[in-house]
């Protein structure tokens, strides 16, 4: 193999993971439409009454820009860090909401109306009275799906307190939802490999994440090394969509808010080859019935099937272009039997 092909599928490469191989490539298109929001919440909070309300109506307003652009409402709509009880000010006793009453009767209630998954942020209060930084998933029938309390806590400078008496989260789950399988992570936890890893170790498509802090370079860094989408839905700046490339394929930027963007889950990256042809050959044989964003300057692109009876995986082989993954698996065998530093 020529060397620029060579080195395009080492450019295409994750870090070394826990992560097993995807497969998604070898499945049919599952398209996922996403609503995200960007919206500052400091102010006086209004209650927890109006501010339910506030944010239901922060989910109609992704499911009507849904409709607008894609025709059909989203199926997974993230809110930000925390919104539901906002922050505890100077002096001020933090907010919390047990997850049965009001705050589970109303998302349950949208979901269920609008037959979409709701990633749902707010100071919880536990059963015990302990208080949990925690992101609730309400499935489509308005059920609760399941719950991720933040494990990276923020400790204050010069304290070894959590914040805001929090306690911190036992557990990084992943949720099997009808699209696929879907980690939450929540703003600090960006700072720390151990979530990240975890999601990837458990076969992560897709992570929500909820947050305040509205950067993008460390998350396009823990995309393309889990090999997963992310999601962010911040208070400020920006809230963005990162493919498993690294790269960003949609943001919304002030004065914008709202940002939806349709994903497949069945993508494959395909690093540079001149049968390729960095992505032409696939649109020559297979018109609009194959998706892909192919970018020059990393010598790889992401490309997904929109034909409902074939895999983006048999498109790519049809026209003998190697998946980045795959080809780097037989690297490493190449480099196991030469007993390469690293491979003995």
């Amino acid at each position: 193999m020529e060397r620029r092909s060579f080195l395009g599928a080492l450019g295409a490469a994750p870090a070394v993971t826990a992560r097993p191989q995807p497969a998604s490539s070898s499945r049919l298109p599952r398209k996922v439409v996403v609503g995200t929001v960007m919206q500052g919440f400091w102010v006086e909070h209004p209650g927890v009454t109006r501010r339910l309300a506030e944010l239901c109506a922060i989910v109609d307003d992704m499911q009507a820009a849904a409709k607008r652009k894609y025709g059909r409402g989203v199926d997974l709509a993230i809110l930000s860090e925390c919104v539901v009880t906002g922050e505890a000010g100077p002096g001020s006793r933090l907010r919390a909401v047990p997850l049965r009453g009001e705050f589970s009767d109303a998302f349950g209630a949208k979901a269920r109306e609008l037959g979409c998954y709701i990633v749902a942020p707010t100071y919880l209060r536990e059963p015990d009275d302990s208080i949990s930084n925690a992101a609730v998933l309400f499935g489509r029938k308005g059920e609760v799906a399941g719950i991720y309390r933040k494990v990276h806590l923020v400790v204050p400078p010069g304290t070894r307190e959590f914040e805001n008496g929090c306690r911190p989260g036992g557990e990084v789950p992943v949720f099997d939802c009808d699209f696929g399988k879907l980690g939450i992570q929540i703003c600090y936890d960006m700072e720390f490999d151990y979530g990240w890893d975890e999601l990837a170790r458990q076969g992560a498509e897709l992570v929500a994440f909820p947050t305040q802090s509205p950067q993008t370079s460390h998350p396009a860094s823990r995309a393309m090394r889990g090999r997963y989408y992310i999601v962010s839905s911040t208070w400020r700046s920006n809230a963005t969509v990162f493919e498993p490339t690294g790269k960003i394929p949609a943001q919304v930027l002030p004065p914008g808010r709202i940002l939806v963007h349709e994903l497949d889950l069945s993508y494959a990256i395909l690093p540079w080859t001149a049968n390729l042809k960095n992505g032409e050959a696939l649109r020559a044989k297979f018109g609009d019935k194959v998706g892909y964003r192919y970018y020059h300057e990393e010598d790889c692109g992401i490309f997904w099937s929109n034909d409902p009876h074939m895999t983006v995986a048999e498109m790519a082989k049809s026209v003998g272009a190697p998946e980045a993954e795959a080809f780097l698996d037989y690297v490493r065998g190449v480099y196991r039997g030469a007993r390469v530093t690293g491979y003995r």
